[in-house]
């Protein structure tokens, strides 16, 4: 499944959870294409949902008379080489399921359709603004809104009791008081969060849920602040205090699961479809878990991860390719696939209709909790870390100079310092 847990860059990144409850295999025949068929990639979503896509299909088609999809699944670490090479190439598909972040690399290439020049305002309309403008940049519209996640807190109630902790921490604050707690009474750490640069992007969202400013209408580094410095400092003291495990210097984010599943950390932020995995690997884990709201910093925002459909301008079936695409995003395809993969639509009536179905439902699981907390999250959730050219570059800048000052390679002041300086000197 495409990669919105590591959904909130990714995110995705924030996305983080989806990613990691699918198993994949890729289509990767080399058979010629024809030149009647609409080339249609996506990640990681083979074989969980192949009866999905091929029902799909076979209706579009149907509909459609002369028209074919070949749909090819791509890995998720595949996709960025896979398709950076074919636009440069000039073989790239006709539809292709990517993420903002990565998107906007090869927007600013010019490399994708136009889609507010090719899609009426009411169709634009049908979907989510905030998450419409999500896949915009420089006033290009590259992204139809598909699927999305918004991070929730997974909580191990067992091992919080333990710890004397009555209350789910609903923002830093809070989570490094329980993280002192938990670890003075159990030995155990509250969580697990990511410093590797190339990884999740959760910890640079924290940044701007703390108040951070990242960049300023120039461009330019605006996060060497007070505020900015508040919020290096906060890392830094969790990390030093030994409140975070050790590893978060150099695990991924697929290691937080890893650590909640063997109870070794209280909370888990991901999505809610990590739910069936974790009941699957760990089911006495699974018996003691509740879901909470996303902890946040005092903004109170709220990430998204979001997944669209672009589509290459090279395309020579502009037409059909719209069409196709946004049969896969409307209303009712939206619904079907969201209840299968457990992650939410996006058009607000697939999210209207997905709430009330929630709320109206008369079984009660943490799954089905789970998603409800997650729905309710989209009226406030937002991307917190704008797509924009060279912003894996800004992460891996931060991201490093957080590690220098954790390990007391540098002070907290330098590192934020030598952070900024750096990005303005790229």
């Amino acid at each position: 499944m495409g990669k919105l847990l590591k959904f909130s860059q990714l995110a995705l990144w924030g996305l983080l959870g989806l990613i990691s409850t699918l198993l994949i295999t890729c289509n990767s025949s080399q058979t010629p294409v024809n030149s009647q068929e609409l080339e249609f990639w996506t990640m990681q979503l083979q074989p969980q949902f192949t009866p999905y896509f091929t029902e799909l299909i076979e209706q579009f088609e149907e509909d459609h008379e002369g028209v074919k999809v070949r749909w090819i699944d791509i890995p998720w670490e595949a996709m960025e080489s896979k398709i950076l090479t074919a636009v440069s190439a000039n073989t790239a598909p006709d539809i292709v399921n990517l993420n903002p972040n990565f998107a906007s690399k090869l927007a600013s290439r010019n490399a994708w359709l136009n889609l507010k020049d090719h899609i009426s305002s009411d169709v634009q309309k049908q979907y989510l603004p905030n998450i419409w403008q999500a896949g915009t940049v420089n006033n290009l519209s590259f992204g139809l809104p598909w699927y999305l996640t918004t991070q929730i807190t997974i909580y191990n109630q067992e091992l919080l009791r333990q710890g004397g902790i009555k209350t789910v921490p609903k923002n830093f604050f809070e989570l490094a008081e329980v993280a002192r707690k938990l670890k003075e009474k159990t030995g155990k750490y509250v969580m697990f969060f990511t410093f590797v640069p190339g990884d999740s992007g959760e910890v640079l969202e924290s940044l701007v849920q703390m108040g951070v400013t990242l960049l300023d209408d120039q461009g330019k580094a605006a996060f060497n602040s007070p505020e900015g410095l508040k919020a290096f400092q906060y890392w830094v003291d969790l990390y030093q205090k030994e409140l975070l495990p050790p590893e978060v210097l150099t695990q991924g984010h697929r290691h937080a699961i890893d650590l909640y599943q063997s109870g070794e950390v209280a909370l888990l932020s991901t999505g809610a479809e990590s739910f069936p995995i974790i009941t699957k690997n760990s089911p006495t884990i699974a018996k003691v878990s509740a879901a909470s709201p996303q902890i946040t910093g005092k903004t109170n925002k709220k990430n998204v991860a979001v997944m669209n459909l672009v589509i290459p301008k090279s395309t020579d079936k502009t037409e059909e390719a719209i069409e196709f695409a946004t049969f896969v995003t409307n209303t009712k395809n939206q619904l079907a696939f969201a209840k299968q993969a457990n992650v939410l639509p996006s058009t607000v009536a697939a999210v209207e209709t997905y709430i009330k179905e929630q709320k109206s439902s008369t079984e009660s699981t943490a799954l089905s909790q789970a998603i409800a907390i997650s729905a309710e999250q989209l009226k406030e959730a937002q991307i917190l870390v704008p797509p924009q050219d060279n912003i894996n570059q800004l992460q891996k800048i931060i991201y490093e100079n957080l590690q220098a000052a954790m390990l007391n390679k540098k002070t907290v002041e330098q590192a934020l310092k030598d952070a900024a300086d750096t990005w303005n000197n790229l």
